[in-house]
């Protein structure tokens, strides 16, 4: 029998959490097939399930109300079991209100620090290489500033608080494979650069627009996932044309279907869906 190539058996990665992103439509028929007693009984349930504070909750839990006919809400779930996330999908399919909900999308991802960040000492590099030197005050200050950020970066990049802006938006997306746009036959150093160029770009939306990028490579249809939750609807307009001009992404990227939403409480997502008074 073979042995398996690594001592430890486990579903929680070694760095970062497992994500996933739940849409849902709620059937009007069956919802007026329940009994009174059962809606009621279905609403509180739901509301204690999709509760962040609640005992069995994930890690993060966020919910919100679609905007258009995709869905009629979404769940964003971060854990570092993911089986802990499925539970709440299930859960929400075993309730009172189950035979109402109608699962229309779904994508399992990972949280990750994209290899095109740089560590410390390849930021020291880049500072060298721009004219810098590295025994000097200016050289050391930046180092520094860079060594702090960079942690707090790769926290918030594996281990994501979400924030409390009301307008989020998710989508899949690839990198292109076709002749002559093949992201995968550039060279690290190609796909940096044009990753630093876009970067910059997301840099001008700062304290209007913030991102989560995670990786689905072998895990769903689409090798990564974008979310982005913005102060303003308008700002999420904003920054997904600007980011279309970087070449990064009008050369090489594809993209999925997008789910605009507004982020709230499962109560206000209930009473906004016409599910309670």
């Amino acid at each position: 029998m073979n042995q398996p190539v690594t001592s430890e058996v486990s579903l929680q990665p070694h760095e970062g959490w497992h994500v996933g992103h739940f849409f849902y439509r709620f059937k009007r028929g069956a919802l007026k097939a329940l009994r009174p007693e059962e809606r009621l009984a279905g609403c509180s349930q739901v509301a204690a399930i999709l509760d962040p504070a609640g005992g069995a909750a994930p890690a993060r839990l966020q919910t919100s109300i679609v905007s258009g006919h995709k869905a009629d809400f979404g769940l964003m779930l971060l854990d570092p079991d993911p089986l802990k996330i499925d539970a709440v999908h299930q859960a929400l399919l075993a309730s009172p209100l189950g035979p109402a909900l109608v699962p229309t999308y779904s994508f399992v991802s990972l949280t990750e620090v994209s290899e095109y960040v740089p560590t410390v000492e390849q930021y020291g590099a880049r500072l060298v290489a721009e004219g810098e030197d590295p025994n000097g005050p200016g050289y050391k200050a930046k180092l520094k500033a860079y060594e702090g950020r960079e942690a707090q970066m790769r926290t918030q990049r594996l281990t994501p608080d979400l924030p409390p802006w009301p307008a989020t938006c998710f989508y899949p997306m690839n990198k292109s494979r076709v002749p002559g746009a093949n992201w995968f036959v550039l060279d690290f150093a190609e796909r940096s650069k044009l990753m630093t160029e876009h970067g910059r770009t997301g840099m001008t939306f700062g304290g209007k627009v913030t991102q989560l990028i995670t990786v689905a490579l072998g895990l769903d249809d689409w090798e990564w996932g974008v979310t982005l939750w913005a102060r303003n609807p308008e700002f999420l307009k904003d920054i997904v044309y600007r980011m279309r001009f970087d070449e990064a992404s009008a050369k090489y990227a594809e993209f999925g279907p997008f789910y605009v939403s507004y982020v709230t409480t499962p109560d206000e997502m209930l009473k906004h869906c016409r599910v309670t008074e």
